[in-house]
């Protein structure tokens, strides 16, 4: 009988291998053993048994070491993070722990349902699926084309739109690229390209430059010009945009902001447009969860394009959305001879094949998800609270001192959305400093540039939003609070200020005392200030109560 050579194998599975491969070898032996005896076999054939059944019992051999070899691979790809990678796991678990006991104030982020986050975790990232829906460039796509359909389908019913007049791209992988896809699908290199400024709450996106540097290389592909604020006001100042629109001439005007707290007027803005024969393409990022919710006017009735991230008040994935018009663009009224829209094929083609390969089929699903939310009665709940609570955080910061308030300069006077600008420079103290003296007691927020400001190193303002912690359950005397703790953060920064500024000089460092630098070293981690660490406790041991969709997950 043939001998088999002895495998070794981590885990002590060797023997249980021997004795596999031993009962299969004498089986075998003894099958063709007894179909000889019974005349079966011809000589010729009884004379090459051994070195068949030899290559028999090698081939077995070698699907058994490589069933084991398969085992270690499946126990790899089946391990969960916590075991596969404990490390990390440890980074997701203390940034969880973050998100639970902070306050997060930042109006550009939210908590995204667990469904979503089910979504984003599931097998459909697994696909590659270059191309569109029934025009893919590779095999077996059959439900991610449904997953994408309906993730189209789902985006125009949210916001009520008509697919004979609209149509959508949800391939896109976030917002900034979005606007670079539709710039390129309507404009030539150095067209000439108008948006908001960004210290005037526009968006890098939107082609910011300085007067000596070109900051988003949107302002390198295309001529870009800023319209800004009525810094009186703080609003945008429409009269002035369009005189520079009729002077530019641009072939793209941006309707959008990431820190403009007023509502757009669109109208206004299609009638200049079509006074130059621009394009009007509305950037709703911010504000499109409260358009789905149909408790803000959104920009459909009035734009050609309209672009939008999915994670901020809409509570999706990070991905984003491009609407395009179809149909009839305008009707020539001398001959009455109709313009179609031409956006549907080159924004396609500008998202893929020119600017990116295959989209993130995980992503999508995440999104299509998402938009189901967006249609229930308790979205639109939702987004009722986001404005009503903004409102009330707004009243509490701004009001004079002597009407109950906080006495703080919101810019443009108060808010018609989710965000609150407040301009500190009349506190004597930047955004900057103030951002880290929240972040230390547990407030997420961030510096913004608001109008007035000589350097975007060190902005006055701090720009924050309500949809959040009004998705964890904040109401409007809960933001009254959180305006409350803002206050106690700048009297700690203006403090902590006048320290760091008089060690400095007494070291001989006067040059540099005033700079966000010397503010951060002086400050550290904060541990020594006893007035710190005392609202840092106060805010873990508030919004702790709060729940968090992934609570017991």
């Amino acid at each position: 009988m043939t001998t088999i050579p002895a495998l070794r194998s981590a885990g002590g599975s060797s023997a249980a291998m021997m004795r596999r491969i031993a009962t299969t070898t004498t089986a075998t032996a003894t099958a063709t053993a007894t179909t000889t005896r019974r005349g079966v076999c011809t000589a010729g054939q009884l004379g090459g048994w051994r070195p068949r059944q030899q290559q028999v019992v090698v081939q077995q051999q070698k699907r058994l070491v490589s069933s084991l070899g398969n085992d270690t691979q499946q126990k790899l790809l089946a391990a969960h993070l916590q075991q596969a990678d404990p490390i990390m796991y440890d980074i997701v678990e203390k940034e969880k722990v973050r998100q639970k006991q902070f306050i997060n104030l930042i109006p550009s982020e939210n908590f995204t349902s667990q469904a979503v986050l089910d979504a984003l975790g599931s097998p459909m990232q697994n696909k590659y699926s270059e191309g569109y829906p029934g025009a893919r460039y590779y095999g077996g796509n059959e439900f991610i084309d449904a997953s994408e359909r309906l993730c189209q389908q789902r985006a125009l019913e949210t916001f009520g739109l008509d697919a004979k007049e609209w149509g959508v791209n949800v391939q896109a992988l976030s917002g900034a690229p979005a606007n670079l896809y539709v710039y390129s699908a309507i404009m030539e290199t150095h067209d000439r390209l108008m948006g908001l400024d960004l210290p005037h709450g526009g968006h890098l996106s939107h082609g910011y430059q300085t007067p000596t540097k070109k900051i988003s290389f949107i302002s390198k592909y295309f001529e870009t010009v800023p319209y800004r604020l009525d810094e009186s006001t703080g609003l945008i100042d429409y009269d002035k945009l369009e005189e520079l629109a009729t002077i530019y001439r641009p072939k793209v005007i941006v309707a959008g902001a990431s820190a403009y707290s007023r509502q757009i007027d669109y109208a206004r803005m299609r009638d200049i447009a079509d006074k130059v024969k621009a394009y009007l393409v509305a950037d709703m990022a911010h504000i499109s969860g409260l358009v789905a919710a149909k408790v803000m006017p959104g920009p459909f009735g009035y734009a050609d394009v309209v672009t939008t991230t999915s994670h901020k008040s809409l509570r999706g994935p990070r991905g984003a959305l491009i609407f395009f018009r179809r149909g009839v663009r305008k009707v020539n009224p001398k001959t009455g001879a109709e313009e179609l829209y031409n956006l549907e094929n080159p924004i396609n083609q500008s998202v893929f094949p020119g600017h990116q390969g295959g989209p993130h089929n995980h992503t999508i699903a995440a999104l299509a998800v998402a938009l189901k939310q967006a249609q229930t009665p308790e979205f639109r709940a939702y987004q009722s609270q986001v404005l009503s609570n903004a409102k009330a955080f707004a009243k509490r910061l701004g009001e004079p001192k002597e009407k109950g308030g906080l006495g703080y300069k919101i810019v443009s006077g108060g808010t018609d959305n989710h965000l609150v600008l407040v301009d500190l420079k009349p506190n004597g103290v930047d955004g900057a400093r103030v951002e880290r003296i929240l972040e230390l007691v547990g407030v997420a927020s961030n510096k913004n540039t608001v109008p007035g400001d000589k350097s975007a190193l060190t902005p006055g303002g701090l720009r924050m939003g309500t949809p959040a912690m009004t998705t964890r359950g904040f109401q409007e005397e809960d933001f009254a609070r959180v305006a409350d703790i803002v206050d106690r953060a700048v009297t700690i920064a203006v403090r902590v200020d006048k320290a760091a500024r008089k060690a400095a000089e007494e070291k001989g460092e006067g040059k540099t005392a005033g700079r966000v630098k010397t503010f951060l070293e002086f400050l550290g981690d904060g541990e020594t200030d006893t007035e710190i660490v005392q609202l840092r406790s106060e805010v873990a041991d508030w919004v702790g109560t709060y729940p968090v969709p992934w609570e017991g997950k």
